[in-house]
């Protein structure tokens, strides 16, 4: 399905990031591990060399633009294009607004934000150049619905949806296609460690009545990165077992 195709996947260290790395080498793409340590990518790297495919690590602070237009340089040196791109690094700070620092804001803005436009506008020159490619940018059901103690978060995130359907309308007539998913709960080891009773709490507003796993986040961006959508652009795909319809 990939076979030649380069894709590149930020925050790629864990959860998500690393099993849309391992869907999309498993696919027959070479893969490109971006994350804030690259000593944090041994694992995704081992991984998606067993599945028999190319990987090359870099560092990457996605809050940092110069460093993103850097880096993106060298990938496109290295690897001589960049077929995919998944906008997968964020983070949360988490709390109620009337305690929430403006740091704690800023931070989650910067990253899951600007990180998101950063890498955008940075691979969009060679794409524009290859005159294809595909962008899966990776935000969140509490985007569409918000939700108490993340109000930085859900900005964030609706944020990355009118980017993402805004910059495909841009790229568009270059035959570039720009679209995102947005999660629900999603297994983790965050997850792990709630209660019972808190976790029973989140299972009650999904009416599939279990969370997701990262291989049902990794099928979705698949599908997305490759020619089986080659006609769909600018959307945003909820995975969410039913939370968010």
């Amino acid at each position: 399905m990939f076979e030649g195709k380069i894709a590149v996947v930020t925050g790629a260290a864990r959860g998500i990031g690393q099993a849309i790395a391992f869907n999309l080498a498993s696919k027959g793409a070479d893969i490109v591990l971006c994350d804030i340590k690259a000593e944090w990518l041994t694992e995704t790297a081992e991984g998606v060399k067993k599945l028999g495919r190319k990987v090359f690590c870099f560092e990457l602070d996605v809050t940092n633009t110069e460093a993103v237009q850097s880096v993106f340089n060298d990938i496109a040196a290295e690897t001589g294009k960049i077929d995919i791109l998944i906008n997968n690094a964020g983070i949360t700070r988490d709390g109620l607004l009337m305690r929430m620092s403006e740091e704690d804001w800023d931070a989650v803005l910067t990253v899951n934000l600007k990180g998101t436009f950063a890498c955008t506008k940075a691979v969009s020159r060679t794409m524009m150049k290859q005159r294809s490619g595909s962008i899966v940018n990776i935000a969140s059901v509490i985007g569409i619905m918000g939700n108490a103690g993340q109000a930085n978060y859900a900005a964030s995130k609706g944020g990355v949806i009118a980017f993402t359907k805004s910059i495909a309308k841009e790229l568009a007539s270059r035959n570039i296609r720009v679209n995102a998913v947005a999660p629900g709960f999603i297994a983790s080891k965050m997850t792990d460690a709630l209660s019972e009773e808190v976790k029973q709490k989140m299972l009650d507003v999904i009416p599939l009545a279990r969370f997701g796993q990262p291989d049902d986040v990794a099928n979705v961006v698949s599908f997305l990165a490759g020619e089986e959508s080659r006609y769909i652009t600018g959307v945003v795909i909820n995975i969410s077992g039913g939370m968010v319809m």
